[in-house]
């Protein structure tokens, strides 16, 4: 190892960037945070993980709002019930 090292260039930071998840703190009820990772455990997988898909499972079941295409869709199959 050199005595010395130039680190004139050097950028603070990971050195490989990631993309698409971003790291956050935020505070979880301590039952809730032991549930998620004795199932974890128990299947073999990651705690942070199921975490993740449990908030992606939560907003694909939000209600969003009704855009033109499913309203027209749903006219018309109400017309051709009716009509």
């Amino acid at each position: 190892m050199k005595r010395e090292y130039d680190f004139s260039k050097g950028k603070r930071g990971p050195v490989i960037a990631q993309t698409g998840k971003t790291r956050i703190t935020i505070y979880i009820d301590d039952e809730v945070l032991e549930e998620f990772r004795d199932r974890a455990d128990a299947s073999g997988r990651g705690y942070q993980t199921m975490i993740n898909e449990a908030l992606r499972a939560y907003l694909g079941k939000a209600s969003r709002p009704v855009d033109e295409d499913t309203l027209r869709r749903v006219i018309r199959e109400e017309i051709r019930k009716v009509g």
